[in-house]
Formats: C-alpha cells, sequence, structure tokens
C-alpha cells in the first residue's frame, strides 16, 4: 500500500463520513421540527429549549454544506470575468488566481477558528435553558472551515496539475 492508495483511502472516508453526518443530519433537524410543531401546536404543549438543541445541528449543517460545496466546487461565485476570459491559458491562469486568494482566504478564517476553538474549549459555556456545552455547537466552524481548506488546497493543486500539461503539450507541440 503505497502513499497515494494510504492518502486515497483517507480522502474516500473522509467525504464518505461528511457525507453520512450531513445526511444523518437532515434527518435529525426536520424531525426536530416536527416534533416541536406536533407537542406545540396540536397537544398543546410547548417543549422548552427545543430552539437551544435545534442551533446545533443547524450550525453543523452549514458548515458541513459549505465544506460539501469545497468538495464538489459548487461556490457561490459571480462569473462575470469569466464570461469576458476567451483563450484557455487565461481561464487556467485565473482559476489558479481565484482558488490561491480562496486558499488564502480560508487559511485566515480556519486560523482564526482554530483559536475561538481553543477557547470555547477553555471557558466551556452552556446554553441557558438545556445547559448543552456550546463547545459542540462552535467546535463546527472550525472543523468545516478546515474541512473547506482542505478541499481548497486540493483544488488548486488540479488547476496547477492541468495549467503544468496544459503547458506541456504546448512544449511537445512545439518540438
Amino acid at each position: 500500500m503505497g502513499p497515494n492508495s494510504a492518502i486515497r483511502s483517507i480522502w474516500k472516508n473522509l467525504t464518505r463520513l461528511q457525507a453520512k453526518l450531513t445526511f444523518i443530519i437532515m434527518i435529525i433537524l426536520p424531525f426536530m421540527v416536527f416534533i416541536q410543531v406536533l407537542l406545540r401546536y396540536v397537544f398543546r404543549v410547548p417543549l422548552m429549549g427545543i430552539e437551544e438543541l435545534m442551533i446545533y445541528p443547524i450550525i453543523w449543517l452549514y458548515m458541513l454544506g459549505g465544506a460539501n460545496a469545497s468538495l464538489e466546487r459548487n461556490h457561490i461565485s459571480c462569473g462575470i470575468l469569466t464570461l469576458y476570459i476567451k483563450r484557455e491559458r487565461t481561464m487556467q491562469i485565473f482559476n489558479i488566481t481565484k482558488a490561491l486568494v480562496s486558499l488564502g482566504v480560508s487559511l485566515w478564517l480556519t486560523y482564526w477558528s482554530y483559536w475561538y476553538f481553543l477557547y470555547s474549549l477553555k471557558v466551556w459555556k452552556y446554553t441557558d435553558l438545556v445547559k448543552v456545552p456550546l463547545f459542540f455547537g462552535e467546535s463546527a466552524l472550525f472543523i468545516g472551515l478546515t474541512l473547506m481548506t482542505i478541499y481548497t488546497a486540493v483544488e488548486l493543486v488540479d488547476y496547477i496539475q492541468i495549467f503544468a500539461r496544459s503547458l506541456r503539450k504546448e512544449k511537445e507541440e512545439l518540438s
């Protein structure tokens, strides 16, 4: 088992775990809303604190959704410049630049979310009603941004490899 197959295995397991976790949260959250509506409007017995509990799957779903968008490269973007770029080489350079800027911003946000993660771990705050540690929701920021950073770095490497292949191909054609 070489290093590439080990990395592929880790990558495959990471993305599979992320997909399963996202799916589970997507089931839990509507179920919690259903229970809340059922208790409040049908049985007239409001369940106090369910809004506090729903914050956790909401935060995790939001961050895992962002990480999934980074994985699938389905970012929300305003592609106006791509309409004006006609040359393939220029588009490749634009993609590399875009991925570099995205990686820089992602690294910066991940850095700050790491310190927030450590602060949250140290302070160990609780919710008001249910007294669940806020750390479990706040840790989603660091984990989600770390995943986004990893996926953005892989995207950058892919764009660089595409650019390098096109340079080699162009050089071979000139020879």
